[in-house]
């Protein structure tokens, strides 16, 4: 049922945010994420906020979207009074737990009140995660013809073994219908895959590349397995079941599938992330998509897909503003966190009592913003200016070109860029940069 939430400041019920974050939020972009807490079976390496039937205690999932739209219906109050200034939202995120296990006309309610909220800007970017065996070809169709423009399937392997370690319940040889499905809904498609589980070989991590490559998603996330303490896995690999994953053979993942992505086409923009290159806005379809402009129920007319990076993903690493809609969701406004409490239950008390579901709340001083800052924007090609680095940090440029950890080439541009040797020890050039 995920980690424990963070320590901190408590929340005022009435959700009022402090004096001052309306100057400090003004003129950033502003995101809505909304986590669906629930999943048929846990896996055994996850350490999220999810909770399967047996575990709801109280709460009912066919309620949960109705909860949702009231946390909207509060967090738009909230902003109001705050006077924050409205803006609407660029991109909206489902993600859990399988937003994809609530009916679509659900999710589709949930977006609706987003819209009815603050608007949804020109060209918005709707995202929603999703098990391969948790959505069919009309489940897909229906979400694209109600402005979902982008699905990211939990992939995770090609190799049935691997899958098994993880406790993944999905057919690998399903993943290709989804995936087409989605197209041919004029749906952009993300895949996620995990590397370095135990027992998984190089072999084994290549067949699941090239078996994501052969699909020609538009984007591919690749992680590197984290043995959570309190999961199933963390046990099995504690009492001998499982080996340790092997660092050295998590970096030799990590070399391959920047090679066979770059090789195939695609750009690395955050470091486990990759994309197609954008696209003109006057040249139609996504590449690898059988569906060209179509009309956005809730836009209007839409423009032509040009971005296949995650911009949702691309705003928490830039430091925009967006909500966390559901049980344990973070969100962050003007320099103030808050995260909510985690059980349906205890999130569904709060709702419906009329009170902010937050469990708690901080505002980092300039030190700790300045470290996360610089933690967050070295990991996106490009994303860090020297020239915004204090003078101390900038002194260790050119030791870190030295070391061949940045590129020089783009630092004399006045840019940190991380080499693929950068991107494989990010912890140590953050480091010295801070």
């Amino acid at each position: 049922m995920g980690s424990a939430l963070p320590l901190g400041d408590p929340a005022p019920a009435d959700g009022r945010l402090p004096e001052g974050t309306s100057e400090l939020s003004h003129g950033h972009p502003f995101g809505v994420y909304v986590h669906v807490p629930f999943c048929r079976v846990r896996c055994g390496y996850c350490d999220f906020n999810t909770y399967t039937s047996s575990e709801l205690r109280g709460a009912k999932q066919v309620d949960y979207s109705g909860q949702a739209i009231l946390e909207v219906e509060f967090a738009a109050r909230v902003l109001a009074e705050s006077q924050i200034a409205p803006r609407p939202v660029s991109t909206v995120f489902f993600g859990g737990g399988t937003p994809t296990l609530l009916p679509t006309h659900q999710l589709i309610e949930m977006l609706r009140a987003v819209d009815d909220a603050w608007g949804l800007a020109t060209g918005v970017e709707v995202t929603t995660e999703a098990n391969p065996d948790s959505v069919d070809a009309r489940y897909l169709a229906d979400l694209a013809a109600a402005g979902f423009t982008r699905v990211s399937f939990g992939m995770q392997s090609a190799v049935p073994h691997v899958l098994q370690t993880l406790d993944r319940t999905h057919d690998p040889e399903r993943v290709p219908q989804v995936v087409g499905w989605a197209r041919d809904a004029g749906l952009q498609v993300s895949l996620d895959l995990i590397y370095g589980t135990p027992g998984e070989t190089l072999d084994d991590w290549s067949r699941s590349v090239d078996s994501a490559l052969a699909m020609a998603p538009d984007h591919l996330s690749a992680y590197a397995l984290i043995v959570e303490q309190g999961t199933k896995l963390a046990r099995q690999i504690r009492s001998g079941v499982y080996p340790e994953p092997d660092d050295d053979l998590e970096a030799d993942m990590y070399e391959l599938v920047d090679a066979r992505l770059d090789a195939a086409g695609y750009e690395w923009y955050e470091v486990s992330n990759w994309s197609r290159a954008s696209v003109a806005a006057d040249s139609g379809a996504a590449p690898g998509s059988s569906a060209g402009p179509r009309p956005d129920a809730l836009t209007g007319p839409a423009t032509p897909a040009t971005e296949f990076r995650s911009r949702h993903n691309l705003a928490y690493w830039q430091g925009h503003d967006w909500w966390g809609i559901g049980p344990g969701a973070h969100s962050h406004i003007g320099g103030t966190r808050w995260w909510n409490v985690k059980h349906p239950a205890a999130y569904a008390d709060r709702i419906l009592a009329g009170v902010s579901p937050a469990a708690g709340r901080e505002t980092p001083g300039a030190d700790s913003r300045e470290i996360e800052r610089v933690l967050l924007l070295a990991r996106i090609r490009s994303g860090l200016t020297i020239d915004s680095l204090a003078p101390e940090a900038r002194r260790e440029v050119a030791g870190l070109i030295a070391d061949e950890l940045i590129n020089a080439k783009a630092a004399f541009a006045g840019s940190i860029e991380l080499t693929l040797r950068g991107r494989l020890l990010a912890d140590a050039v953050v480091r010295r940069l801070t």
